[in-house]
């Protein structure tokens, strides 16, 4: 790599225009979940009482038995054959962040021949070696056994490639003795506590139709793009997704012109070529737009249950990665890629519904009125406030620790944003003094006739807050772009089933003396009581509110390695344990995970912060320094005045020098950390108190470095070119 490259780099993008998209004049209902085996398709291939058997399955959690898991398995295969479909694999989340697959063929030799076959076990149970996923201590590596086991609420669909089709079916993934090595079975486990918990609360209230509850949810999606071209050119990028070293440009997001803007032809060909492929793949994006940061976008969907909202992020974030690739870029899902301008989030919108499709989050005209809202606010209080430290685990990595408090982010403080309206109503029934609020929604005039008058909500919103109601569910800001987001939901479910739990308790206790409406609205008060602490509608991203946190004794874990200690506590253990959504020795495996991946995550940056700044800006710098040198040499020998010349050369050689002490105080660092024993914990922190301030050490001389080397010099593509150049 070298400057030349870098300009051969930039030339070749000012000649690159937008790629075609295939089928971009389809028909969207024709178009969407055509790769997806769905109730369509399921009602078209499977005899009836089939069909109804799997509804209920999928539905209420009822097993399948042998018999009509061999009719699923050959109307799948019929459907996926007929697509091009070679191949099935299980599809599953382990504990590494990403998807895991392995691929079998339905291919089978009988008599001598070759036929297609695909039973109702392959369909049920997969048996891929888990020897090599982290397992956090669950089991040694010589185990090799696991297990696949098909969930039939999220529905099988189909992978296409260029040279045919492999046909994709969402399972759970366990080891041999019956532990979760996966993200998916914890939701699962978590989404039924949820729904036996509110459906006890809800009877309680006098609801006897809502036969189960299920959690839903919508995940937007922030996301980076840059030219492939400049990509393969920064090592940093490849290897960690985030730029290493890289001096401020003349012009980031100041001017604020990049939010909402025109959409680039390039980048726009992209995203639509990302939609239709969501869209086959029944993935209800809705949104797209530019964001804050130059080069930053967001993709948002329509709201589903969140057990498939989850499998289906998971894909986008892959569908996103292979077809900027198509389209000559590379997509960043890291949550902080550049220095100095906004990072990227997983904005995740959660909400309950029951099976008769109503939102339990929906405050209604006048929600101090809806006394089942009420309850349902209070519960999600004394969730988040009692489970603050818990719910700061699950968003806890090293990526997100750039983002997290910086100014573009919500703080690593919880808190919860109700609005003036909601904020109101809970203080006056705190107060006693009634449970009204005389704000409500009006209509706004914008004082031009041909303007019709707009709806006003009744509240604001708020962008500081990390965990902030938005009409009617709840916007939990504050997860990385580039995790897996089912373990904060998992965690969002457990810990209000555990609310609910407590307010269906608390009812039970009292409404014999006091009566059901006095009951529900003493334990309403009391929990607004209690937690509200845990309101704060202020700007999160002031001093004068980390202050006033640590009064109100809410949690502050300002880096990962204080928030992952949490997961493993008494109190988490025995919550976990006590709607089986993790045993303690799963809880133990996941906090190990989390400190092995902060601790991986550190040491590759480590390593390729050494080597880009021994084998590229070095040897850049110093040949600034030779030619600055031979230049002032050669101005004395002619008699002319150079003191000028030779400050700017003791100032490149004082920074040459202190960038060689900071690659060796990195080096030493690194070694140390490399060769420190002790517990995961122990282990990354090591990398947290080391490595990672003696890398932004190093980063602040390059980055100084940077604007004194002659460009032509200058082997990585800068920041001006990468974040600009599309």
């Amino acid at each position: 790599m070298s400057a030349a490259a870098r300009s051969a780099a930039i030339q070749l993008i000012a000649r690159k225009s937008p790629v075609a998209v295939a089928n971009a004049q389809v028909e969207l209902p024709q178009l969407f979940g055509a790769n997806v085996f769905g109730l369509e398709q399921m009602r078209t291939r499977l005899p009836e009482s089939a069909y109804k058997a799997l509804r209920s399955c999928m539905e209420h959690g009822q097993e399948l038995d042998h018999a009509l898991a061999d009719q699923v398995a050959n109307a799948m295969k019929e459907w996926a054959v007929e697509r091009g479909a070679t191949h099935f694999t299980h599809w599953f989340q382990p504990m590494t962040g990403s998807t895991a697959e392995k691929h079998d063929s339905f291919a089978s030799i009988e008599n001598g021949k070759l036929i297609l076959e695909f039973s109702g076990k392959a369909l049920i149970k997969g048996e891929p070696d888990a020897s090599s996923f982290p397992s956090g201590g669950l089991r040694a590596t010589f185990e090799a056994r696991g297990y696949t086991a098909w969930d039939p609420t999220s529905p099988a669909f189909l992978r296409e490639t260029t040279n045919g089709s492999t046909l994709c079916i969402p399972t759970a993934f366990c080891s041999w003795t019956g532990e979760a090595l996966d993200e998916k079975t914890p939701l699962l486990r978590s989404s039924e506590a949820l729904n036996r918990e509110a459906v006890r609360l809800l009877r309680l209230l006098g609801d006897d139709r809502v036969q189960y509850v299920v959690t839903t949810l919508g995940v937007e999606q922030e996301y980076f793009l840059v030219d492939r071209d400049l990509w393969m050119l920064r090592p940093d990028l490849i290897a960690t997704g985030r730029t290493l070293f890289g001096a401020k440009p003349p012009k980031g997001q100041e001017l604020e012109d990049h939010y909402f803007g025109s959409i680039q032809p390039r980048v726009l060909a992209f995203m639509q070529e990302v939609e239709l492929e969501l869209w086959k793949l029944g993935v209800p994006v809705k949104t797209r737009h530019n964001e804050v940061a130059p080069s930053q976008y967001e993709v948002a969907p329509i709201f589903e249950r969140s057990t498939v909202a989850v499998d289906h992020n998971m894909l986008a974030m892959e569908v996103m990665k292979q077809v900027a690739t198509k389209h000559g870029f590379h997509c960043l899902l890291h949550e902080k890629p550049y220095a100095g301008i906004n990072g990227s989030g997983k904005h995740n919108n959660w909400s309950m519904a029951t099976d008769a499709g109503d939102n339990l989050l929906e405050p209604g005209r006048s929600p101090e009125q809806n006394m089942r809202f009420m309850v349902m606010l209070a519960a999600v209080m004394r969730a988040v406030d009692t489970h603050a430290d818990l719910l700061r685990t699950t968003i806890a990595h090293a990526g997100n620790d750039h983002r997290l408090g910086a100014n573009e982010a919500p703080p690593a403080i919880l808190s919860i944003y109700l609005g003036e309206q909601l904020t109101d109503v809970v203080e006056a029934m705190i107060q006693g003094t009634g449970r009204g609020s005389e704000r409500r929604r009006d209509t706004m005039r914008l004082g031009v006739s041909v303007l019709p008058p707009l709806p006003r909500d009744a509240t604001d919103r708020n962008r500081t807050s990390p965990f902030a109601f938005t009409g009617n569910k709840f916007e939990f800001r504050a997860v990385g772009s580039s995790q897996a987001c089912g373990r904060p939901n998992a965690v969002l479910n457990t810990i209000v089933a555990d609310a609910l739990a407590y307010i269906a308790g608390e009812i039970e206790k009292t409404k014999g003396a006091k009566g059901l409406e006095a009951a529900i609205n003493d334990v309403v008060v009391e929990l607004f009581k209690k937690h509200q602490r845990i309101l704060f509608n202020g700007n999160g991203y002031s001093a004068e509110w980390h202050q006033e946190a640590a009064q109100r004794g809410l949690p502050n874990f300002r880096n990962a390695v204080d928030a992952i200690g949490n997961f493993g506590s008494k109190k988490n253990v025995e919550l976990f344990e006590r709607f089986a959504v993790l045993s303690s020795k799963e809880v133990e495996s996941r906090m190990n995970i989390q400190f092995e991946a902060y601790s991986k995550a550190i040491a590759v940056e480590g390593q390729s912060a050494l080597s880009i700044a021994r084998t590229m800006i070095l040897p850049a710098a110093q040949r600034t320094q030779l030619a600055v040198a031979q230049s002032v040499a050669a101005a004395k020998a002619c008699g002319i005045e150079v003191k000028v010349q030779e400050k700017r050369l003791r100032e490149l050689s004082a920074r040459i020098e202190a960038f060689v002490l900071g690659i060796e105080e990195l080096l030493a660092q690194f070694e140390h950390a490399e060769s420190h024993g002790g517990s995961p914990q122990e282990h990354a922190r090591t990398y947290r108190d080391k490595v990672v301030p003696a890398m932004a050490k190093l980063r602040e001389v390059a980055d100084g470095l940077e604007t004194m080397v002659d460009d032509a010099e200058w082997p990585l593509p800068k920041y001006r070119e990468i974040l600009f150049l599309q």
